[in-house]
């Protein structure tokens, strides 16, 4: 299935849900952490917030029950340039993909992170929408 990131300024992105079905909107934000995408993902700092991971493939050692920063996800939306299909860890409880969609957690995955980054630093944060499914772009922005 297709995701949409739309952001304010009229820009957007496409690529396919990696997570939980339908909207979720916030102030777009990147992070450029190589690890520790489960402790983002739960850090009451984001709360509200569609998190950009700048490191090319996220979700390769899944989750960990014990691994997180607070009792369940805060942040509104996730983006990622690639989503790995494989879950590689002894302690991993399950894969990423299966943890965002049972919180909830609208997902993208194959957006060209770099270039959503270089808009983000040359514009400023801004706020922005991720849909799922056959979405206009344009209509997200509005």
């Amino acid at each position: 299935m297709n995701a949409t990131l739309a952001l304010e300024d009229g820009t957007w992105f496409r690529g396919e849900a990696a997570g939980a079905s339908g909207e979720a909107g916030g102030e777009v934000v990147f992070n450029t952490s190589m690890t520790g995408y489960q402790e983002v993902l739960t850090d009451p700092s984001y709360a509200g917030q569609i998190v950009t991971m700048t490191t090319p493939q996220i979700g390769n050692y899944g989750v960990v029950a014990g691994d997180v920063e607070s009792q369940y996800p805060r942040v509104s939306g996730f983006v990622m340039r690639e989503s790995s299909p494989v879950s590689s860890n002894w302690r991993a409880d399950g894969s990423l993909r299966d943890y965002l969609i049972r919180h909830g957690i609208v997902a993208s995955a194959d957006i060209d992170t770099r270039a959503l980054t270089r808009v983000l630093r040359s514009a400023g944060v801004m706020r922005g929408v991720i849909g799922t499914g056959s979405v206009d772009p344009e209509a997200l922005v509005e």
